[in-house]
């Protein structure tokens, strides 16, 4: 089998298709809670503080310095609000996907249960073996 005949059978298969769809929507999803956190949530919260900028709150190491030769060498701080807006989104990601993956572990139950009938060769044969029970010897 020629590799790209085999690669062709791989990529056609359901459960790849499916993964590729969930990557891209997975992506446009993030993009959607990164505004969400950025743009409606934190911005009320900052206010409600005190007019608080999370975007801009970080402890700073060192300053930014210009020397003579006019050479900028650039502050080393620690971004704390970005860490907090990226800790949020995470959270909100992570329960989406928490609420996704319940409902199709639920939908799934419900199926199982649903197909589980008795086969019917087994009722056959407790058929056959209850007959045998009541047959005169």
């Amino acid at each position: 089998m020629s590799f790209i005949k085999e690669f062709k059978e791989f990529a056609m298969r359901g459960n790849v298709i499916d993964l590729a769809v969930g990557v891209v929507i997975g992506g446009a999803f993030g993009k959607i809670v990164t505004s969400l956190v950025d743009d409606i949530i934190m911005p009320p919260i900052g206010y409600l503080i005190g007019g608080f900028d999370f975007k801009a709150f970080k402890i700073t190491l060192k300053e930014a310095v210009v020397d003579a030769a006019g050479k900028v060498t650039p502050e080393v701080a620690i971004n704390l609000g970005n860490f907090i807006q990226v800790l949020i989104q995470f959270v909100i990601i992570a329960f989406a996907i928490f609420i996704a993956i319940k409902a199709i572990n639920t939908l799934k139950k419900k199926e199982e249960a649903a197909a589980a009938p008795t086969p019917p060769t087994e009722a056959l044969l407790a058929e056959i073996r209850d007959l045998l029970k009541n047959r005169p010897l």
